[in-house]
């Protein structure tokens, strides 16, 4: 009996450790194909298919051959948090949602992106809210979130 359940524990465990996080791979790439170094050089800016890696699974171009090497030195820390969608979002609508590009914040050394339409940035209630709040919101929130589709 021990053993039966000591199987079915492993199964369950491992059956978790196989879940894969659930990416915004719009257009095919994470951050709809644009350079993710290039944020942390406060320009973000399209990516170009000749400079191109996949880690993890995932698609990344690159604006240049440096930023895609610069990259693989590190790829960890480039990588956006709560999966390339819309920090505010997960923090408080506990919600997935596409982005903009182009509205992002880099803070302590992380990544996040936000939605934006004509009339609304959650890049800025992000910014008037109680942001370390925020984060601390969004991170509970994607250890429920980051497994659904």
């Amino acid at each position: 009996m021990k053993q039966l359940i000591f199987a079915l524990s492993f199964i369950f465990a491992t059956s978790i450790g196989a879940q894969k996080i659930d990416y915004n791979t719009d257009k095919g790439y994470l951050v709809e194909g644009y350079d993710v170094v290039s944020y942390f050089n406060n320009k973000p800016l399209e990516g170009n298919k000749k400079y191109n890696t996949t880690y993890k699974g995932l698609k990344f171009k690159f604006s240049s051959q440096q930023n895609l090497q610069t990259f693989l030195k590190n790829p960890e820390k480039y990588i956006p948090q709560y999966g390339g969608y819309c920090a505010y979002a997960v923090a408080e609508k506990k919600s997935k949602m596409d982005i903009d590009p182009d509205v992002y914040e880099v803070r302590d050394g992380k990544l996040y992106l936000f939605y934006s339409s004509w009339f609304s940035s959650k890049l800025t209630d992000w910014q008037e809210g109680d942001t370390k709040k925020l984060q601390a919101k969004g991170d509970e929130n994607w250890k429920e979130l980051k497994y659904k589709k």
